[in-house]
């Protein structure tokens, strides 16, 4: 009987369920951002991840620069992976910081506009902005995607 007990408990812990992005709900979102930027006067791309920083998204506004599309994607990317919207890594990463290292490291974009995509307290993807005047400015846009769809993530 406890080998039945540890058996079990071994296939519970060999298989993992997470919460997905739908793709509908990536577009949504990367249609959201885009139409937020547009709003302001600005063309952008963005790109939306899912939780392990593949593309699920990306959206390139028709004069938006050919470098927003890559740079878009690169801090979606840098804020799956650190976990942390890239605006909060610009301070962490400062030359003479502790984690000044990252910014070194391949596909890593240290500037405004990545944001981390959460639902029920569980990270699912992040956003990623580039074209606007600013990471600011990038950011906002992102967070503005993020909260056109916030009622279907907390499902």
């Amino acid at each position: 009987m406890a080998t039945l007990s540890a058996s079990a408990a071994s296939a519970q812990e060999a298989l993992v369920s997470y919460r997905s992005l739908s793709p509908e709900i990536a577009l949504e979102l990367a249609r959201a951002s885009l139409e937020a930027c547009r709003a302001a006067g600005y063309q952008v791309a963005v790109s939306v991840t899912d939780r392990f920083g593949s593309p699920q998204v990306v959206l390139r506004d028709r004069f938006a620069g050919p470098h927003t599309l890559t740079t878009a994607s690169a801090k979606a990317w840098t804020s799956i992976s650190f976990r942390t919207n890239t605006s909060e890594l610009v301070a962490l990463s400062q030359p003479g910081q502790p984690q000044a290292g990252i910014r070194q490291l391949p596909n890593v974009v240290v500037l405004g506009g990545g944001v981390v995509i959460e639902s029920a307290g569980t990270t699912v993807g992040a956003v990623g902005v580039s074209g606007a005047p600013g990471g600011p400015e990038d950011e906002k846009c992102a967070k503005a995607g993020i909260q056109a769809v916030r009622d279907k993530l907390e499902l």
